[in-house]
C-alpha cells in the first residue's frame, strides 16, 4: 500500500508495532487485518469494530484488536466498504497526495497508451486513489466520484488544480451517477462542469473518430475499456458482420474496417442515433437496428440467418453474487443464438464485464453453448480491458473484463 511520501514505493499494507497517527483511528477485526494481509485495500463495514468520532470521508488510522497499526484510510459512513486503504503509514496531507497520485497515473498511462486521445487517466483503486475515475476525451476531461472522501470539497479544488496544470483541458466536467450519490448518504449533485464552456468534442480510437458530448452516453460518456479489443476484432473478422448490444457503434465501426456488410443493434435509440453519427463521421454505411437483443438472435436463429462475424458485449448481467445464476443463463443464451448463426469459418467476440463472472466460468459458459449448438470452436485470443485500466493483482475487483476471439466451425 503506498505511504504518502513523495516518491515512496507502493507495497501491501502490514502491521506495525508503532505508534497510532493522532486523529481518527478505525479498529478492524482479524479477518479484515488478513484481507489488508493479503493486500486486498477494502474492509468491509462488518469488520470494522469501531470507528470513533470518524466524520464521513475522513482518513482514518487503521489499527486491529491488539493495538498493530495497519496504515491509514478513506472512511465511509454509509457505504458497505467501510474502509478504503490509502496508505501503509500516516497521510498528513491528503490533498496533496491525491495531486502526487494523479501525477502518477498520468505518467503510467505516458508509457502504455497510443494511437488514441481517449483514454482512462485514474481507475480508482487500480491508481490508489479509491473512488475517483477520470477519462479523458480528446480535450474534455470526465470525471465520476465514488465515495465521500473524494466527494470534499478541498479534495475536489486539488484534483481539478492539478488536471488543469498537468493537461491543461477545454473543460473538466464530472458525470454523477445519482444511485451511487444516494447510497454514500452524499447530497443530490447535477452533472456538469468544473473548468471551462465546452460540452463536446471528437475522439480517435485506432484512427475511428468518434463524437463526444458530456451529456450524453453511460458513465463518463464512452467504453474506453474495450479500446484494445476494438482492433484486436477488427484484425480478425471478415464477411457480413453484426454487432449486439452496439451501443454508440465502436465495435461495428472498427469491423467496418474489413467487413463487407456490417449491422449494429441496440435497444437504445438516442444510443443508436449516436452510433449513426459516428458512422458518417468515419464516412461508413452501416445498417442500426433499435431491438431487444435476446429476442433478435432467437428469431435470426430460428430463420436461419448467417454471419460471418459476430460481436457480442453485453451489459454487465451479474451486478452482485446473487444475480450469478442468472447471468449465467443469459450469457449462455446469447452465445448459442450466436454460435448456431455463424457460418463455417467464423469469428465469433465474446464479451463480460461481469466482475461475479469469472473468467473460467465465462469459459465454461461459452463452451457448453458451443457443445449444445454443435460447433467446434477454437481460442484464437482472450483478452481483458486497455492497459489504462490497471489490473491489481491482489485486488480481484480490478479484474473484470473478458473477451474471447473465437473461431468457429
Amino acid at each position: 500500500m503506498p505511504t504518502d511520501r513523495p516518491g515512496s514505493t507502493l507495497r501491501p499494507a502490514k502491521s506495525k508495532r508503532t505508534e497510532i497517527p493522532a486523529g481518527p483511528k478505525a479498529v478492524i477485526s482479524v479477518r479484515g487485518a488478513n484481507r489488508l494481509k493479503s493486500g486486498h485495500v477494502w474492509v468491509y463495514r462488518s469488520d470494522v469494530l469501531s470507528a470513533g468520532d470518524a466524520a464521513p470521508g475522513a482518513v482514518v488510522a487503521v489499527a486491529d484488536a491488539r493495538g498493530r497499526f495497519w496504515g491509514s484510510a478513506l472512511y465511509s459512513s454509509s457505504s458497505q466498504i467501510a474502509l478504503r486503504m490509502i496508505s501503509s503509514g500516516p497521510v498528513r496531507d491528503f490533498p496533496g497526495l491525491l495531486r502526487e497520485r494523479v501525477r502518477n497515473a498520468l505518467a503510467y498511462r505516458e508509457k502504455l497508451v497510443h494511437d488514441t486521445d481517449a483514454y482512462r487517466l485514474v481507475f480508482s483503486e487500480a491508481d490508489f486513489l479509491p473512488g475517483l475515475i477520470v477519462d479523458r476525451y480528446n480535450d474534455i476531461l470526465s470525471l465520476q466520484i465514488l465515495t465521500q472522501a473524494i466527494d470534499a470539497e478541498p479534495v475536489r479544488a486539488a484534483l481539478v488544480a492539478e488536471l488543469s496544470a498537468q493537461l491543461k483541458p477545454a473543460a473538466i466536467s464530472e458525470r454523477v451517477d445519482a444511485h451511487i450519490r444516494e447510497l454514500e448518504m452524499l447530497p443530490a449533485r447535477e452533472s456538469g462542469l468544473f473548468v471551462g464552456e465546452k460540452t463536446s468534442t471528437m475522439f480517435t480510437m485506432n484512427g475511428v473518430r468518434f463524437h463526444f458530448d458530456i451529456r450524453e452516453g453511460q458513465k463518463t460518456g464512452a467504453f474506453l475499456d474495450q479500446r484494445e479489443n476494438y482492433a484486436a476484432a477488427a484484425q480478425h473478422a471478415h464477411g457480413e458482420a453484426l454487432d449486439v448490444f452496439c451501443y454508440q457503434g465502436a465495435f461495428a465501426l472498427h469491423l467496418a474496417k474489413t467487413c463487407s456488410r456490417v449491422t449494429g443493434v441496440d435497444s437504445s435509440r438516442p444510443a443508436l442515433e449516436v452510433a449513426d453519427r459516428n458512422a458518417l463521421l468515419n464516412q461508413r454505411e452501416i445498417a442500426w437496428m433499435e431491438a431487444n437483443a435476446f429476442d433478435l438472435l432467437k428469431d435470426y436463429s430460428v430463420a436461419r440467418r448467417q454471419y460471418d462475424t459476430i460481436v457480442l458485449d453485453p451489459p454487465a448481467f451479474a451486478k452482485t453474487r446473487k444475480n450469478l445464476e442468472t447471468a449465467l443463463r443469459g450469457y449462455k443464451e446469447l452465445n448459442l443464438r450466436a454460435l448456431k448463426m455463424l457460418r463455417t469459418g467464423g469469428i465469433l467476440v465474446t464479451c463480460s464485464c461481469s466482475y461475479h463472472v469469472s473468467e473460467g466460468e465465462f469459459l465454461e459458459v461459452v463452451t457448453d453453448a458451443a457443445r449444445d449448438a454443435h460447433r467446434t470452436v477454437r481460442l484464437i485470443e482472450k483478452r481483458t480491458q486497455a492497459k489504462d485500466h490497471p489490473i491489481l493483482l491482489a485486488v480481484p475487483e480490478t479484474n473484470y473484463l473478458k473477451c474471447l476471439v473465437l473461431s468457429v466451425t
